[in-house]
């Protein structure tokens, strides 16, 4: 399987790298990615948009810091993500927040999923290239754990709205409804527990 460690040190962006990597593109009309229609530069601008709300309104809460705190090793955290990902730019600025929080226990890196399929085809989400994909490794760089694309309850309930809206703009429009009402607290609860299980 991929080195991950090798991927994490050659291929890996900084979050500000990932973010400035979408700007650039949009500024000569592209998105990451080899699908530069007006649909998906018109995603990647409110993803744009919506990441830069979660780094400013986003605040880590009591039961997310408690977990990171009691962890006693570091971690790097490799992330599977595009900039036109509506989940990914509701979910990776808390990836973000908790290096801002412990740089000391985490190293976050980002690549793309297009440019890195072997990896996704390894952490496929009932059969499909979902993203984000969080996977975190160790010291060693060995993959010890993985969350994504998004939490278990949007995953349910997701599944049950395509059941009843084919229009994936609609589709979208509640998929953030429920991101904007939640301010990432599943997110950070789903995380919480991950984290938690990192020293078990």
């Amino acid at each position: 399987m991929s080195n991950y460690s090798n991927i994490f040190v050659n291929e890996g962006l900084t979050y500000s790298e990932y973010r400035n990597l979408i700007d650039s593109l949009l500024k000569s009309n592209k998105t990451t990615g080899d699908d530069h229609s007006e649909a998906m530069l018109h995603y990647s601008k409110m993803n744009v948009q919506r990441m830069s709300r979660v780094d400013k309104t986003g605040v880590l809460n009591e039961a997310f810091i408690q977990a990171i705190n009691k962890l006693d090793k570091s971690y790097q955290l490799l992330v599977i993500s595009e900039g036109w990902c509506g989940d990914a730019a509701q979910i990776v600025p808390l990836f973000q927040k908790m290096v801002e929080f412990a740089p000391e226990k985490f190293a976050l890196r980002f690549v793309l999923r297009d440019t890195n399929l072997p990896l996704i085809d390894a952490h496929l989400t009932h059969g499909g290239r979902a993203i984000p994909v969080l996977l975190i490794l160790d010291a060693n760089g060995e993959l010890i754990s993985k969350w994504g694309p998004r939490p278990e309850v949007l995953q349910h309930l997701l599944g049950e709205w395509k059941t009843e809206i084919s229009d994936m703009f609609e589709l979208a429009e509640r998929l953030h409804l429920w991101y904007a009402k939640d301010k990432t607290q599943t997110t950070q609860l789903e995380l919480t527990a991950l984290i938690g299980d990192l020293e078990n």
